[in-house]
């Protein structure tokens, strides 16, 4: 029987002030290159299965809760004020540490990275961040950790950091660069209208 191909499932973490542009913008580079969703499966994933209030007062209804999330291939995990709550939510690290060792790709944008450095898979990595919060990431970052800046974002192989708000469409171009070829990436892009910031990254 001809195996069939399935989607790969990207979540998007949400939580209260998360900062808009962070999810969205890796949602709509997602979207645009899922081949009307043959390729990607995108949903947005929070805590509990309530309506998320994002910067600017944006409310969001997330697709699920970390309690019945579908598996995901490529989870993302965005920045925004509320990741300096959610860092210390053991609830939501205790789902990182679990889930993220079957995924295939994880992604933190901005200030997200303050959360995937709690978890348990950042000793030895190279990390990047928003430029403002660079502090912060010394601060809780294991001490086998790199900080990088300049970057638009680094991959690790399986763990990618971008920088602030759209260097997360920049690495979400990249990982479907990555995952699917640069001419899928670069129609992505042109579907967007997005000059996307190629060339700006590091890859270990």
């Amino acid at each position: 029987m001809e195996n069939v191909k399935t989607s790969r499932n990207v979540a998007i973490l949400i939580y209260e002030n998360v900062e808009i542009l962070d999810f969205t913008g890796p949602y709509e580079v997602f979207i645009a290159g899922s081949n009307r969703g043959r390729d990607f499966n995108v949903f947005t994933v929070a805590e509990k299965e309530q309506p998320i209030i994002a910067l600017g007062n944006l409310s969001i209804n997330p697709n699920y809760s970390i309690k019945n999330c579908p598996r995901p291939d490529i989870l993302i995990i965005p920045g925004g004020w509320g990741s300096r709550k959610e860092m210390k939510n053991g609830t939501i690290i205790n789902w990182l540490n679990t889930v993220a060792t079957d995924t295939e790709i994880v992604l933190s944008v901005c200030t997200g990275a303050l959360i995937l450095a709690k978890t348990n898979f950042i000793d030895g990595l190279k990390l990047t961040t928003n430029r403002l919060a660079f502090n912060e990431l010394r601060e809780v970052a294991s001490k086998s950790s790199e900080l990088l800046e300049g970057v638009r974002y680094v991959d690790n192989g399986k763990f990618i950091f971008s920088a602030g708000v759209s260097a997360g469409m920049d690495a979400s171009l990249y990982v479907i660069e990555k995952l699917l070829g640069e001419e899928r990436a670069l129609k992505t892009a042109t579907i967007m209208e997005y000059e996307w910031n190629k060339n700006h990254k590091d890859i270990f």
